[in-house]
């Protein structure tokens, strides 16, 4: 019971972050690198990828929805390998191609996928629709809405073109080196949490959880798309 509350409490902590943080908010201080950047800078960019998904929740907790259940490291390597995919080509392309899309809404989306994974963790599908999506297309799916949500925000800053598709790609390299060291904790603390005793009765709770996490973020995206008359 300690640790299911201990992980709500977390959740709704971060979920009632104010909303500009929900939309793929970045640092102010990264904000002026990244809009002063000029020329190929590399290193500078990798670091800048791997400290937005180490920091990126709503990434981390879709991710944890995928990873909840899988005990072999073949198939987590085969979940996070289809979301890489999905997110570094809608990253790349959203970029170059200039694929202006509302950040409110492409936020909206990616808390509604922390929804969606936790409700196939509960087999909600089964239940109500007799289905079982197939997990493995589904990753795939939100990982290019993941992508496009990260795209947006970077077109936000009009980058300079000048270094812009090695900058990406760096950006992008680091982006999954960040993911590979946020899933390397995570699956340490799951693999310990799922020998205990208490596994059983908490994973329910625990993927509860989840899911209202997703849905405050997905109300508070939607609310800011709205109330602020962004909606274009």
């Amino acid at each position: 019971m300690r640790v299911v509350r201990r992980v709500t409490l977390a959740l709704s902590s971060i979920a009632l972050w104010p909303t500009v943080l929900l939309a793929h908010g970045v640092a102010a201080g990264d904000k002026i690198f990244i809009l002063q950047s000029c020329g190929i800078l590399a290193i500078p960019f990798a670091h800048l990828g791997a400290r937005h998904m180490v920091t990126g929740y709503d990434h981390l907790l879709f991710l944890l929805g995928v990873i909840f259940f899988l005990y072999r490291l073949k198939d987590v390597a085969l979940y996070v390998t289809l979301f890489a995919i999905g997110h570094s080509t809608t990253l790349l392309l959203g970029v170059l191609a200039q694929v202006h899309v509302n950040a409110h809404l492409v936020d909206a989306v990616i808390g509604l996928s922390v929804v969606y994974k936790a409700l196939d963790n509960l087999s909600a599908f089964r239940i109500w629709f007799g289905v079982q999506p197939d997990a493995r297309v589904a990753t795939l799916l939100f990982g290019f809405v993941h992508g496009l949500g990260l795209a947006t925000k970077i077109l936000d800053f009009e980058m300079s073109p000048d270094g812009l598709l090695p900058n990406l790609i760096a950006f992008n390299v680091g982006v999954e080196i960040g993911q590979i060291l946020a899933l390397s904790a995570i699956l340490i603390v799951m693999n310990h949490w799922r020998r205990t005793r208490g596994f059983p009765s908490l994973e329910y709770r625990a993927n509860v959880a989840i899911m209202a996490a997703g849905f405050v973020m997905a109300g508070y995206q939607l609310a800011g798309c709205f109330i602020l008359g962004s909606l274009i």
